[in-house]
């Protein structure tokens, strides 16, 4: 049995790419679509908080009522818009906006590209009509016309009594180098999905941390998550304006290796990282961590405070201070900030006194002695492997878009029967183009000052 070309499977996989899957993918109103459904997924990712916890979403995402009708925390959690950029379909839509650019790539610009840098002699003085722009000389030479064309940084092809000259090839290949360096951005992008992570951590002052809670990360992120070294609070601290609003708040950072030796340090604030092999800490947050106090003349103790629940009235920190080694009696010890004052209550919950950090008060026959109230810092770590490929796809687009301002410019010229034809084109800066061919056409009755011209622009 004989199997003709119409019949192979493979002639019919062919047909159905090139005739059916390359058209719809280089469709411009497809790649117009897929960038409207991106910047609508990462727009929903800006809004909604991303990696926080199912009580989070929860609390500000209810069923009854759901926000704009629809959206709840389960709706959140289905989709997987608490992580929208590592999902699979938002993954999919980078990969299916690349194909469309790279079909469009191949299909257009370079075809485009590949027509421009050829070129061809008009023979006929009826070829010059189909342009936009021509003009007949009475009588004139290439050798005037070609130091005018060649001052203006054209480059001429010439054979015989036909020449063409062009310019601005830059400006098609400027498109593109806009395709490929957005293509470059879908790459990075989707690397840094799938490699990165985030995580949070609330460290008190002077613990050494290695990063494990991670609230967010791709397939392949645990390349990048530091195994051989951690990270040292050596000091949070916060600075407070005049009127006792927080103006900043700091933290001094060591990255120490496993051996605990220092190989880096750095003071961290709110938009100024630490960064250290690709990972970056971010201050986002703050705390009370611990209390330092002592009775009479004890030895120091230290007790951890835990944020107390306020209806949304703000922050406050609290402990309970036994006041006696049976633990029967105590008291209460709040606070709002590293700076305030700390308030003591009894077991009734009655205010009796009053302290700050090198204080004492008297509560229950003792006198109790804050020492010292300890921050934590809440830091924010991540890791993108894909932002230097995004960079440098950012860097080579605005070159791309700069190259694409570039006017590419043709001109056609024949001499015949007497008489010299001109004419050209251009893709951009219509006006100008106009002007040069103007300025030539005035520069070749000056060279040829006895010979009356007969010019047409069309």
């Amino acid at each position: 049995m004989t199997v003709t070309n119409s019949q192979n499977p493979f002639n019919k996989v062919q047909k159905f790419w090139r005739g059916e899957l390359l058209p719809l993918l280089a469709d411009l109103r497809l790649a117009i679509l897929l960038l409207l459904a991106i910047a609508l997924f990462s727009i929903s990712g800006t809004v909604i908080e991303q990696g926080q916890s199912v009580p989070f979403y929860q609390a500000n995402y209810p069923e009854h009522p759901a926000l704009f009708g629809f959206l709840t925390w389960k709706v959140i959690l289905i989709i997987g818009l608490d992580h929208v950029y590592r999902t699979w379909w938002f993954l999919s839509l980078l990969i299916l906006f690349g194909s469309s650019l790279t079909a469009c790539t191949f299909t257009r610009q370079f075809p485009a590209l590949k027509a421009a840098r050829n070129w061809k002699f008009y023979e006929q003085p009826r070829q010059f009509e189909k342009l936009a722009l021509s003009a007949e000389l009475e009588s004139s030479s290439f050798n005037s016309l070609l130091p005018e064309l060649q001052k203006r940084s054209y480059r001429i092809f010439q054979e015989g009594n036909s020449l063409y000259a062009r310019k601005g090839i830059a400006g098609r290949i400027g498109p593109i180098v806009v395709h490929a360096s957005m293509l470059i951005i879908l790459a990075g992008s989707i690397w840094g999905g799938i490699t990165g992570f985030v995580a949070q951590e609330m460290i008190p002052s002077g613990q050494t941390f290695q990063v494990k809670n991670i609230v967010d990360a791709g397939p392949l992120a645990a390349a990048q998550v530091p195994k051989d070294w951690g990270v040292k609070v050596n000091r949070f601290w916060i600075d407070y304006t005049p009127e006792g609003g927080i103006d900043q708040f700091y933290s001094d950072l060591s990255v120490v290796d496993k051996q605990g030796k220092e190989v880096d340090r750095q003071t961290i604030y709110v938009n100024k990282p630490l960064r250290h092999q690709g990972v970056t800490f971010y201050q986002t947050d703050w705390g009370i961590s611990a209390v330092k106090f002592q009775f009479n003349n004890s030895p120091i103790f230290q007790l951890p405070m835990a944020q107390l629940d306020s209806n949304g009235k703000g922050r406050i920190w609290g402990t309970w201070i036994p006041t006696k080694p049976d633990l029967s009696e105590g008291v209460s010890l709040v606070t709002k900030d590293l700076q305030g004052t700390l308030l003591i209550y009894d077991t009734t919950g009655k205010l009796i006194s009053t302290a700050r950090t090198g204080m004492t008060a008297e509560v229950n026959g003792v006198k109790l002695k804050i020492l010292e109230v300890i921050g934590s810092t809440g830091l924010q770590i991540k890791a993108d492997p894909g932002i230097p490929i995004v960079y440098a796809g950012f860097g080579l687009l605005m070159l791309g878009v700069i190259m694409s301002y570039i006017s590419h410019s043709q001109i056609w010229a024949l001499e015949k029967d007497g008489k010299l034809y001109i004419g050209g084109r251009t893709n951009r800066a219509q006006v100008a183009f106009e002007r040069e061919i103007i300025d030539v056409l005035q520069q070749l009755k000056t060279s040829s000052p006895q010979v009356t011209t007969a010019e047409t622009l069309v």
